[in-house]
C-alpha cells in the first residue's frame, strides 16, 4: 500500500511538472523581435544596413534575391555576421499592406547613410518614418531621434 502511493504520488508530481513546463511556453507570434522596437499599429521595419524589410506580424524577413523578393523566417546567408541588435531600424509608420518593398527605391534613397553599412555598424538606432522625416536622420518627425526602446 505504502509503494502504491508513493507510486501515484510520483506519477502526480510528474505530470504537474509537465502541465507547467507548457505552460511557460511563450510564444511570439505577431508581436515585434526582441530585437526590434516596440510599436504598436505598424506593420514593418526596414533595415537599411542591409537593404531588407522585416514583418512584424508575419515574423518573416523580406530580401531581394536576384531581383526577387523573398519572404523567409531567417535572414540568407549572405548576411549571417549581420549583428540584428545592434543593426540601424527604420519603423515604418506610413505603409500598411503587403509589399513594402514597393517602395524600396524611395526607401533605399531616404535612409542611406555614407558609412552606414552593416560591416561598419553604428549602434542601436532606430527611426520612426511618419513619412516627413525627408532624409534628416531624426526620428519621428518632431526633430528627436530615438535610440531603441526609448519611445
Amino acid at each position: 500500500m505504502k509503494t502504491l502511493k508513493i507510486i501515484i504520488l510520483g506519477t502526480f508530481l510528474l505530470v504537474f511538472s509537465f502541465s507547467k513546463a507548457q505552460v511557460s511556453v511563450n510564444v511570439n507570434i505577431g508581436a515585434p523581435p526582441v530585437w526590434g522596437p516596440v510599436v504598436t499599429t505598424e506593420e514593418y521595419y526596414y533595415l537599411p544596413d542591409i537593404n531588407s524589410y522585416y514583418d512584424i506580424h508575419q515574423s518573416q524577413f523580406i530580401y531581394l534575391n536576384r531581383g526577387v523578393w523573398i519572404r523567409s523566417a531567417s535572414l540568407p546567408s549572405r548576411y549571417r555576421s549581420y549583428n540584428l541588435n545592434t543593426g540601424y531600424v527604420v519603423v515604418l509608420n506610413d505603409y500598411h499592406g503587403q509589399r513594402p518593398y514597393s517602395h524600396y527605391k524611395k526607401h533605399k534613397m531616404k535612409y542611406y547613410k555614407s558609412g552606414n553599412n552593416w560591416e561598419k555598424s553604428r549602434g542601436n538606432k532606430v527611426r520612426h518614418d511618419n513619412g516627413n522625416n525627408h532624409g534628416n536622420n531624426h526620428g519621428n518627425g518632431n526633430g528627436k531621434g530615438n535610440k531603441k526602446g526609448k519611445h
